[in-house]
């Protein structure tokens, strides 16, 4: 009896028995998903190749370009100078101009990046005379790390994930749902157009968060203390990590501060000490009952569910956010397709799109936008993602709101792209943009804390069930 307790706890994903990664493996490969994975890594891949092809952040606009300059004279400082001056305003270092201030993962992937560029191109990170540099060859081998980088990072914790996740639900979905759920992972539109369009790595710091939750979810905690550790030191900024010169807001993202300005001037009416606090006091209070209901009675789905609800608390509420900020949330959504209704998964990531739409129209990028776009949608309109939909739209109520809010999307995407906006108001298409996206933010964010709290109803009710059995 003993021996039967301990086999259900050791996998926290399984509510009957668990296996150890081997027999996983073996369950894989004899039902063939592992063939599935490989289909969908290759599509997934070539998606990103194609991408890649269009423009970037900050191609051919001197004098400091953009995040595709700030990545590469990274690999420039790195490459060409000791350690000890990497962080340092030198003379042969200015922080004026890019400077390195994220931790020192970062600074590392940089430095042997910057070692395969200058061996197969050493003009594209020679120091100072490199500023600038766009040539055909230095963009592909640009574009190549970043594709080197989702690939041997990103794509085997998603593999990673899957086998833990399903190897302790073997009744939780049958071969093409578990296809399905791997292509909702992998064909994320927003982390594509992120890192393989806009140019950055947030791969890397996703994927080590992901093989983090993995390993949390098969019970191997030193392994994910070292993931998430890793995560960290990738991608937690050094002097942005509280810019607080900037401002509660900078750009136009879809948060609370940014959206309600237009009615409170937040900026006017209070001090930067003041909105440091108020949004560390929303911030908090928005994730607090998540961390209260994962403490109060922990599970793997509400482990989930707490990152979900705390990373949206952070989009929504904290200092400073930026709108490739989404892609923290996305990630634990994608993770729980096969939990949340359909419908939600397929209106979050169309309001994530939306919500970079301005971004990436300024980078040149609507064509690979729109293309992904409509194949997010696809993919929620496939055989299984349709099942999946189906089974939560038995309310016309649900059918008609999700009706009006395409429609409302449609006339958003219209309006940005051929209408100029009056002079008095030059923003006033990215503000409505991003009212429309955070009122699903919102929403969406309600929903997540309360389908959290019923998994404690749900953990009550099956403890009285086996007391009376």
């Amino acid at each position: 009896m003993e021996k039967k307790q301990r086999k259900k706890v050791k996998n926290p994903m399984s509510e009957t028995e668990s296996n150890d990664l081997d027999d996983i493996s073996c369950l894989f490969f004899q039902k063939g998903i592992m063939g599935l994975f490989l289909l969908i890594s290759i599509f997934s891949l070539l998606l990103r190749v194609a991408v890649s092809l269009h423009s970037y952040s900050g191609a051919g606009t001197p004098p400091k370009f953009g995040d595709f300059e700030a990545q590469r004279h990274w690999m420039e400082i790195t490459t060409n100078l000791p350690i000890k001056d990497w962080y340092f305003n030198t003379t042969n270092n200015d922080l004026s101009y890019w400077g390195l201030d994220y931790p020192p993962l970062t600074a590392y992937q940089s430095y042997f990046h910057g070692l395969f560029l200058k061996h197969f191109d050493p003009n594209s990170v020679s120091l100072f005379t490199s500023r600038g540099y766009e040539t055909h060859f230095g963009k592909l081998l640009m574009r190549w790390t970043v594709l080197s980088s989702d690939l041997l990072i990103f794509f085997p914790a998603v593999l990673y994930f899957v086998l833990v996740y399903y190897g302790g639900n073997r009744s939780g979905g049958n071969k093409s749902d578990v296809a399905w759920h791997i292509a909702v992972i992998l064909i994320n539109p927003c982390l594509i157009l992120t890192d393989h369009g806009h140019f950055q790595y947030n791969c890397i710091s996703l994927g080590l968060t992901l093989g983090a939750v993995a390993a949390v979810l098969s019970q191997k905690d030193l392994l994910a203390c070292v993931l998430f550790c890793l995560s960290l030191n990738h991608k937690q900024v050094l002097s942005r990590l509280a810019p607080f010169e900037r401002g509660i807001y900078e750009d136009y993202v879809a948060n609370f501060w940014c959206c309600t300005s237009v009615l409170i001037k937040w900026k006017r009416l209070f001090t930067t000490n003041s909105l440091r606090f108020l949004s560390l006091v929303a911030t908090i209070l928005t994730f607090l009952p998540s961390m209260i209901q994962q403490i109060w009675s922990p599970s793997s789905k509400g482990f989930l569910y707490g990152l979900l609800n705390s990373s949206l608390a952070f989009y929504l509420f904290s200092f400073q956010v930026h709108e490739k900020s989404i892609l923290l949330p996305l990630l634990p959504a994608t993770l729980l397709a096969m939990e949340l209704p359909g419908v939600l998964s397929m209106l979050l990531m169309h309001s994530a799109l939306l919500s970079m739409f301005p971004l990436l129209c300024r980078d040149k990028m609507a064509v690979p936008y729109m293309a992904l776009y409509m194949l997010s949608i696809l993919l929620y309109l496939a055989p299984c993602g349709k099942q999946h939909i189906k089974r939560h739209l038995s309310r016309s109520m649900i059918t008609f709101s999700i009706v009006i809010s395409y429609l409302c999307s449609l006339v958003l995407h219209i309006i940005y792209l051929t209408i100029r906006p009056p002079e008095k108001y030059p923003f006033l298409f990215e503000a409505m943009i991003m009212n429309f996206c955070f009122s699903h933010f919102l929403a969406f964010t309600v929903y997540t804390n309360a389908k959290q709290w019923m998994l404690s109803r749900q953990s009550t009710s099956r403890d009285k069930e086996k007391k009376l059995n």
